[in-house]
């Protein structure tokens, strides 16, 4: 199983996820937040089509997560996943019922060569899900918008062998940053986005010994720095600095290996 992100920040998020077994491979995206001809073009840097997509998985409702994703798999046949909070939060009432898969946390759902592991989080959206995808060797855990890490967040990510994890900001940054108060009591909050320091007590719940990819995700380019997540995260794995990947907010990052 292998990953490549395909953006990770306020302008859109997608992370492409492809497992082979044999003569067949499964392709899935996590997200689709852009406009239908700019996934297209992102897909092409990966040396995909729309065709090679077997499904698209929708964490939230939020337009930086949702996209055109709609108008995409209706234009391209792919179904899409996603909860029934989401599902009636993006409002698409007249959707083929056919493309429309409904996920609910802690209940698996089989994909081809993956098993998608779905799990609630705290976020300011309706029924926001977040994922783990095995291939049955290994596991990938995703976990970009979270307000918070509870004990069932951290029980859902143990044992995964890579991990893609928000690290949204740092909070001496955002308190003296130019957001307004509102807005930082938001993303402050028990339902907005995960701080540095929250994301590696995230991680360090989670670590163990087969755990050797970890990526930092959805950072806030006004309130965050790569040099402070890097410190903050290569504390918690006793590495250097430098080991630490960080998803570009405009270009994500290229294939990684899971395992």
């Amino acid at each position: 199983m292998r990953f490549r992100n395909l953006g990770s920040g306020s302008g859109g998020n997608s992370t492409l996820v492809e497992a082979s077994q044999g003569i067949t491979t499964t392709r899935v995206l996590i997200d689709a937040g852009f406009s239908e001809r700019e996934l297209t073009r992102r897909l092409a840097l990966t040396g995909c089509t729309p065709a090679d997509i077997d499904a698209i998985f929708i964490t939230h409702e939020h337009g930086d997560h949702v996209g055109r994703s709609v108008a995409f798999t209706r234009r391209h046949r792919i179904p899409l996943i996603t909860s029934r909070g989401t599902w009636r939060a993006i409002g698409c009432e007249d959707f083929e019922a056919s493309l429309l898969c409904i996920a609910r946390s802690g209940e698996a759902i089989a994909l081809g060569d993956l098993e998608l592991q779905p799990f609630a989080v705290p976020h300011d959206a309706h029924e926001p899900l977040q994922l783990c995808l095995s291939d049955g060797a290994v596991r990938l855990g995703i976990v970009t918008d979270l307000g918070s890490a509870p004990a069932t967040v951290a029980e859902a990510l143990r044992g995964c062998h890579a991990l893609l994890l928000e690290c949204n900001h740092d909070e001496a940054m955002l308190r003296s940053g130019p957001y307004p108060p509102s807005l930082q009591r938001r993303i402050l909050g028990t339902h907005g986005h995960l701080s540095n320091k929250s994301a590696a007590d995230l991680l360090s719940r989670c670590r163990h010994a087969a755990l050797n990819v970890v990526v930092a995700a959805h950072l806030s380019e006004k309130n965050n720095s790569p040099a402070l997540v890097r410190g903050a995260l290569a504390q918690v794995l006793a590495c250097a600095a430098e080991d630490i990947r960080v998803a570009d907010p405009a270009s994500g990052f290229d294939w990684l290996t899971v395992g």
